[in-house]
């Protein structure tokens, strides 16, 4: 795909998986959300907490999971410190770490806690 096409795609991809997460009743605080450590896909929110979603969109769920780097994996962890100190509760607002999957198809797969804080 060209740089432009992945961009899109990848646009979509978070779009999809945004609709899935406000279906199931979740509100979304952010969307693309900078801090000075990086950048969250989607912010949804989850009772008095949050929920962090990072999204990958590749051929298949494999390789959509694999370039979830552990680097990456520290930069949304501060990202995600960084949104929380904004609020009441600091470090001790509940927080989740979502990926969400999306293969070729369109075809979604949601990785709940797939890492910890």
């Amino acid at each position: 795909m060209s740089g432009k096409t992945s961009y899109l795609a990848g646009l979509a991809a978070e779009k999809t998986i945004e609709a899935d997460y406000v279906s199931k009743g979740h509100g979304i605080a952010a969307r693309r959300w900078r801090g000075s450590r990086g950048e969250i896909d989607i912010v949804a929110t989850d009772g008095d907490g949050f929920i962090f979603i990072e999204v990958k969109k590749a051929r298949d769920f494999a390789r959509a999971a694999e370039r979830v780097s552990r680097g990456q994996m520290h930069r949304i962890l501060g990202a995600a410190s960084e949104f929380v100190a904004k609020h009441p509760k600091g470090l001790l607002t509940p927080m989740r770490f979502d990926v969400a999957l999306v293969n070729q198809s369109g075809e979604r797969r949601i990785l709940e806690n797939a890492f910890a804080y």
